[in-house]
């Protein structure tokens, strides 16, 4: 289901306590050259995360620290506050959608990987089996519905009143859609889809619930499609630290085959490492976003 081309193939508990010293504290300045010692905030912590710290410290030298988070609100205004000197776990939508909503001005240094939002049923094995009138659960996060309500226009089960760049159900032409949307917490997405002809889940959760996106799937986005860029995932930074040349070494291992072997294996290979993508690109899309999101919320 994810196609690969040669753009995206080419490499293939809350915050804890006492947080390191060498965060910065100061939003305003930058992170000194000579610093080799670094805070990174990650989200659920794993093997990847462990082995890219391994091998900073191992092989190029740099003291890591993982911060770990358990809910995604939270590594973004840690960041911000100088608490962390990068953060590791979200795609540029929902950065946007954080710095839009804070004033903040995090910024993308390097890529990291895709991963395709699916859509399950145990009703049926294809789309064109559903029905008029049946139910597709959906997470109720902005950046995650919006994302979903886009895979069901894919799919050609949802049709949209409007062009818009995170939509909402308030956005579906519902005579013109054969399913119906029933946003629920990300993390009841699974739990819905025993009551529900289809539901879109989180790689995560569906990783907890044991189901196989490319064999238990149905549908997903195409990380290769251009309208898919802005879920690029990337390692995140203040403004003051874009050209901090450890950090992005730091983040550039992240291709290290022994990192990707572990991705791979987390997301049962249907993550797509994404690595022709420079932290201009990254930046460039990011702004666009967010005035697609401040002109959204001008309507």
């Amino acid at each position: 289901m994810s196609t690969r081309t040669a753009k995206y193939t080419a490499l293939t508990a809350l915050l804890a306590l006492g947080l390191s010293a060498c965060g910065n504290g100061d939003t305003g300045e930058a992170i000194p050259e000579d610093q080799a010692s670094f805070t990174i905030g990650v989200a659920n912590e794993h093997e990847a995360h462990r082995e890219l710290a391994r091998i900073a410290e191992e092989e190029l030298g740099y003291e890591i620290e993982l911060v770990n988070f358990t809910s995604y609100p939270e590594p973004n205004p840690a960041l911000a506050a100088g608490d962390l000197d990068a953060n590791w776990f979200q795609h540029i939508a929902f950065l946007a959608e954080h710095n839009v909503a804070s004033g903040d001005n995090l910024l993308p240094i390097a890529p990291t990987e895709i991963v395709p939002l699916t859509l399950y049923s145990n009703e049926y094995e294809d789309v064109s089996e559903f029905q008029d009138g049946d139910t597709v659960a959906i997470p109720n996060d902005p950046v995650n519905q919006g994302r979903a309500i886009n895979v069901l226009v894919a799919a050609d089960l949802v049709v949209l009143a409007e062009e818009i760049a995170q939509p909402e159900p308030r956005h579906v032409d519902e005579e013109a859609s054969t399913v119906q949307l029933q946003p629920v917490d990300a993390a009841q997405t699974v739990n819905a889809l025993q009551s529900v002809e289809g539901s879109i889940i989180n790689n995560n959760f569906a990783q907890d619930a044991e189901l196989d996106p490319l064999n238990d799937g149905i549908y997903a986005d195409d990380p290769s499609d251009p309208s898919a860029f802005p879920y690029i995932n990337a390692f995140v930074v203040r403004e003051a630290d874009v050209d901090n040349e450890a950090l992005q070494e730091i983040a550039a291992l992240y291709h290290d085959d022994r990192v990707l072997e572990i991705m791979a294996e987390r997301s049962n290979d249907t993550s797509v490492p994404v690595g022709d993508v420079t932290a201009e690109e990254l930046q460039e899309a990011l702004a666009d976003y967010e005035d697609a999101l401040r002109d959204g919320d001008e309507d």
